[in-house]
């Protein structure tokens, strides 16, 4: 690769972290600093902030942080080179790489070409039988080609032979998920008999497949899709099929749709509603949902209308409401998902369907109505099925409005529900706890104890010594607070790197707009040094008690000197405050 501090300099100096933060949340003005809640953790009030003067970000909820290197990587959920090829890309910077990668990460590098050249490998592999067939599903050449369709055909090692003539090694291929051992010790392919679906990652490189069974000598017994297993590059739960492809349309649509596979992503996409993504291999998990926060808070599920589909549906909607997502469910006519609809009614019927899409709790509450002999039994099966969604929902008003919807379709009072609610065990919240320590907003506040204040004097030194236009002299400054802390200053420069950076943006977000900050330094190291010598006072008077209690008049007499200056200089520093 290029040279890396070259290449992240260029970048840096052609786009900022508002510039790369803004695109995945919106950032409101906190002082000197911007504000939003976390892109990382669930919460509501706004903990996430960014620091425009320095080019970074810290979370006081969850405590991540970094520069925009380290936010790209955590949103999209990509390594470093990932990251920076989406920031080059954004910056005009191009990128030229070498060889000299080594370890771990050439590892990785040599993963990602292997799956690149088995997507061209199985692209070629293409028939006219298996175009045929995605032509019947009303898949045009273009979205064949747009999403990289390819096959597998019944050979048993015809990949990974083409693959090794690549000088791509056996264990490469285990390593990627392409190949497999079989009973004779040999190499042969993991897909056969199927249409392959690449699988790319939030910047569009292949990190796996799914395979759909396809062709006169598949076995009937054989899964209808097969995907790749976990690999070092490929994570099922933290990654969404056709995320890379509708992330900018879930930005814009202000909205993500969630379909069960890969036939019916590649159909919405093609009658223009680019905002879908699908799971694959796994179920909705808390981590999908963080993928979507980053675009939306807006969920439309639209899985299959069989049974298994709707309760895909319903636990997908467990995690999405715990997560703060706002959920509605497209009601397809039953037997039928989404890729057969667009197919046999056409895009109308489609566009109709995501905009007829019903909330949660309606959609459940007519499923269960309409299956209902009777009213006790739509009553028992609300009891069992609906009435947990409501402690998922994280809006009090929200969860009124659907306690009075509830209640009114059961023709009973508001506090029949919500006293039949209280009785059901919550779930286990998915937001972390917050470990967030005692901020300094609080300590300037009070500076009730003499940590709080040690604390709060570092955490202004730090952000004064990083700062592009420091306010203090940050040298005089620390030579100072050295000598009012005497030796804990050293002390304190061996915390973490984090947390040193959640101290500058404490202190940053505090005294960022404030025009009294020498003032308030001032009164800080007058404090500290008040600490200091009553420290030292108490300290002598503990002695002077032992001294006394053996008769040591020399030690006495000694001790009672230093006791007189202490005294003294305590009375002086009252006086000078």
């Amino acid at each position: 690769m290029a040279e890396k501090t070259d290449t992240v300099q260029q970048i840096k100096d052609r786009l900022s972290i508002v510039d790369v933060v803004s695109q995945y949340v919106k950032l409101e003005r906190a002082g000197s600093a911007l504000r939003a809640r976390c892109p990382f953790h669930s919460e509501r009030t706004p903990s996430f902030n960014v620091s425009p003067e320095r080019n970074t970000f810290h979370c006081f909820g969850c405590g991540v942080g970094g520069d925009m290197f380290t936010f790209v990587m955590l949103s999209e959920g990509i390594d470093f080179k990932g990251a920076l090829k989406v920031l080059a890309e954004k910056a005009g910077v191009e990128l030229v790489y070498s060889q000299k990668d080594t370890g771990e990460e050439a590892a990785r590098m040599r993963l990602f070409e292997l799956l690149e050249a088995t997507t061209v490998f199985y692209m070629g592999q293409l028939s006219p039988a298996a175009k045929t067939y995605l032509e019947s599903r009303g898949i045009t050449q273009q979205t064949i080609q747009d999403f990289r369709l390819g096959e597998a055909t019944d050979a048993w090692s015809l990949c990974v032979d083409y693959l090794k003539s690549k000088k791509f090694t056996e264990q490469e291929m285990v390593a990627a998920g392409v190949g497999r051992k079989n009973e004779h010790g040999g190499l042969s392919d993991k897909f056969r008999n199927r249409i392959i679906f690449p699988i790319g990652d939030s910047v569009g490189r292949i990190v796996g497949f799914s395979g759909r069974i396809f062709g006169p000598l598949a076995s009937p017994d054989a899964p209808k899709y097969l995907n790749s297993p976990e690999t070092d590059v490929y994570h099922k739960s933290r990654l969404l099929y056709g995320y890379d492809k509708a992330k900018q349309a879930m930005r814009t649509l202000n909205c993500a749709i969630l379909v069960e596979g890969q036939m019916d992503l590649v159909a919405s996409h093609q009658a223009g509603w680019s905002n879908t993504v699908a799971v694959s291999g796994t179920a909705f998990t808390v981590e999908h949902t963080q993928i979507i926060k980053r675009m939306t808070d807006n969920l439309i599920l639209a899985l299959d209308a069989d049974a298994a589909g709707i309760k895909a549906a319903a636990r997908a909607a467990r995690v999405a409401l715990q997560a703060g997502l706002n959920v509605k469910v497209v009601q397809l006519p039953e037997g039928k998902d989404p890729a057969d609809l667009i197919l046999q009614e056409g895009s109308e019927a489609w566009k109709l369907a995501i905009k007829d899409a019903k909330d949660i709790i309606v959609f459940l509450l007519d499923i269960l109505e309409s299956r209902s002999k009777d009213t006790d039994g739509f009553r028992r099966s609300v009891e069992l099925s609906v009435l947990p969604f409501l402690n998922d929902v994280s809006s009090p008003i929200a969860r009124e409005q659907y306690t009075t919807l509830i209640a009114r379709r059961l023709n009973v009072s508001e506090h029949a529900i919500i006293e039949t609610l209280a009785r059901i065990p919550k779930e286990q919240t998915i937001a972390p706890k917050n470990t967030q320590t005692v901020p300094i907003a609080e300590v300037a506040q009070s500076r009730s104890t003499h940590s709080d204040r040690v604390r709060t004097a570092f955490a202004i030194l730090l952000w004064q010594q990083s700062a592009t236009h420091p306010q203090l002299d940050h040298a005089v400054y620390e030579a100072s607070l050295r000598e009012a802390l005497d030796d804990t200053l050293d002390e304190l420069h061996t915390m973490s790197d984090s947390d040193k950076e959640k101290l500058r943006f404490e202190a940053e977000r505090i005294y960022g707009v404030s025009n009294v900050l020498s003032a308030e330094v001032e009164s800080l190291l007058h404090n500290l040094k008040k600490d200091r010598v009553t420290k030292k006072l108490h300290t002598m008077s503990e002695m002077l008690k032992n001294a006394e209690a053996i008769s040591d008049e020399s030690q006495i007499q000694t001790l009672m000197d230093q006791i007189a200056l202490l005294t003294s200089e305590i009375a002086y520093l009252h006086i000078m405050r």
